[in-house]
């Protein structure tokens, strides 16, 4: 195999109205298999929540990261993607999720981590031009000066990578450690449980609305890239759909020990 290049190609933008969680893993794993299949060009998708969740990887434990009652007071889904990384706690609008389903040929000889900055650099580019001094953090974080912005996660499903990155906007931190095991414990470590109420590193950056970050990172990766609008496309959704009832949505799934 040869390693390709981002211009060899014609990628795909996809930003549809918001999802369910579960919906959100199975079209993850459903564009990217179509994209190694050769059936869709790679894609640049923007997600859009339909609900609160914890997004868990696919190595953690459920009990280790999850408080069950936290997540049940707060109306908050659980769901496992498909690929590795840490848990991320979402709202609808306050993180900047995204996906990139890409041939492997464009990743082809780089290790993990350089395949990490390798498909983030056009972020940290469009970062920049918000005046954001962002650089990658090894081996899968997007740090500022004001700490950490995002994190990525990766999973390579037969000729394709999925790369996704969940971005902070505007995180309520009080709401996140009474559901995330794991936050409590970083919050306590930096005294900032009580004293930082939120964790909004784009917002108190940027100043700017979250459509508008969104917009300039599109106009980013095309003025770099040929990018295209596309859509998901009804028989996509229909597989999606079918695998977040049988699979995603399911607790053998959610709570598998792996």
């Amino acid at each position: 195999m040869t390693r390709t290049d981002w211009n060899d190609y014609d990628w795909q933008l996809i930003h549809e109205g918001p999802q369910m969680p579960a919906l959100h893993m199975a079209l993850d794993a459903v564009i990217t298999d179509e994209v190694g299949a050769g059936l869709r060009p790679p894609t640049l998708r923007i997600w859009e929540w339909a609900a609160p969740a914890v997004v868990i990887g696919r190595f953690q434990s459920l009990k280790n990261e999850v408080d069950p009652e936290g997540a049940r007071r707060h109306g908050i889904t659980v769901v496992r993607r498909v690929s590795g990384g840490g848990a991320m706690f979402v709202e609808p609008g306050n993180t900047i999720t995204y996906s990139l389903s890409v041939p492997q040929a464009l990743v082809h000889g780089m290790s993990f981590q350089e395949s990490y900055e390798f498909l983030d650099a056009w972020v940290l580019q469009a970062l920049k031009d918000l005046g954001i001094k962002a650089w990658y953090q090894p081996l899968n974080d997007i740090a500022s000066e004001a700490g950490k912005i995002g994190g990525a996660a990766q999973a390579r499903r037969g000729g394709a990578v999925l790369h996704h990155v969940t971005m902070s906007y505007d995180i309520d931190a009080d709401k996140m450690v009474q559901v995330l095991r794991i936050g409590r414990e970083k919050l306590s470590d930096k005294g900032t449980t009580s004293a930082k109420k939120r964790v909004d590193p784009l917002r108190t950056q940027t100043g700017l609305p979250r459509e508008t970050i969104i917009q300039r990172m599109v106009d980013t990766f095309a003025g770099m890239h040929r990018l295209t609008p596309g859509e998901i496309g009804a028989g996509t959704l229909a597989k999606a759909q079918a695998q977040a009832d049988e699979k995603f949505s399911t607790v053998e799934w959610t709570a598998t020990v792996p």
